[in-house]
This record gives C-alpha cells, sequence and structure tokens, in this order.
C-alpha cells in the first residue's frame, strides 16, 4: 500500500526530478496545490493571483522509504529561508511549503523544521509552510517528469 506526500519548493520540473531519483517513490506528479482557484493553469499560476504553488505529489512505498527520507530531500533540494523565492523564481507559487495529508506528517514535518532550525544549517529562519493538503491539480502534461523529457532546464 502507498501513501502521498507533497512538497512545495520552488520551479516544480527540479523538485519532480530529485524524487523520483529516491527508491521507493513509485511516481510523481506536479501541479498546483495551497490556493483557491479550482483547476488552474500554468499561466494563471504563474501570473501568481491563484494562491497555489508549483507543487509535487509523490506517491511512495513506505515499506522501501520513510516520511522522515521525504522530508530530509526537502530541506536538502531548496532554500527554505527565502519567502517566495527560489533561486531566480520570485512569487507566492515559488514558496516553500509541506503539504501534509495526515496528522503524522504533520507531526513528523513540524519535529523535522524544528530539527534543521536548531542545527544552525541556515543563517536565516526557516519560511516553510507546514499546512493540510488541499486539493492537488495536475499540471499540463508537458510539465510531467519535464527534466527528463528535456534535459535539465529547472534545477534546485
Amino acid at each position: 500500500m502507498t501513501e502521498k506526500a507533497t512538497f512545495a519548493a520552488g520551479c516544480f520540473w527540479g523538485i519532480e526530478d530529485a524524487f523520483m531519483q529516491l527508491e521507493g517513490v513509485v511516481s510523481t506528479r506536479v501541479g498546483y496545490t495551497g490556493g483557491h482557484t479550482e483547476n488552474p493553469t500554468y499561466r494563471e499560476v504563474c501570473g501568481d493571483t491563484t494562491g497555489h504553488a508549483e507543487a509535487v505529489l509523490v506517491e511512495y512505498d513506505p515499506q522501501k522509504i520513510s516520511y522522515d527520507a521525504l522530508l530530509k530531500l526537502f530541506w536538502q533540494i531548496h532554500n527554505p529561508t527565502t519567502l517566495n523565492c527560489q533561486g531566480p523564481d520570485i512569487g507566492s507559487q515559488y514558496r516553500s511549503a509541506i503539504f501534509y495529508h495526515t496528522p503524522e506528517q504533520e507531526e513528523q514535518a513540524k519535529r523535522s523544521k524544528a530539527e534543521m532550525d536548531e542545527a544552525g544549517r541556515f543563517k536565516d529562519p526557516i519560511v516553510t509552510e507546514i499546512i493540510p493538503a488541499t486539493p492537488f491539480y495536475e499540471a499540463e502534461e508537458y510539465h510531467q517528469k519535464y527534466n527528463q523529457k528535456h534535459g535539465r532546464h529547472c534545477s534546485i
């Protein structure tokens, strides 16, 4: 039986690519979540008016990989201290967020964030949101596995 995890950490192409490399990840889909517009398009999300973040929905086998391992990768692949910004990408659609699907995921995410803060890995405070998962709208098909199809155009 698989479980779901949803993360936002900037451009979803690179984030998806990173999670796809993990053994135990069954599938990934990129899309939009956390906003107020139903069935948004990429153009609408890029306009920064929908409230949605570019995100990756990860389906994983908890017998092969833990949620904590997914969190560990999440903290490694982006800068969680920049509000609404990752590298050259600016806007709330590029925010850092963990969308939890269960109370256990919420607890683990909050503990993980606190541990990262306490470890002092980042000189600035972590601004990552930890919020309940909301409807996930899959991005257009040409965005799915984009880096695999076209080479690395969006890095993390």
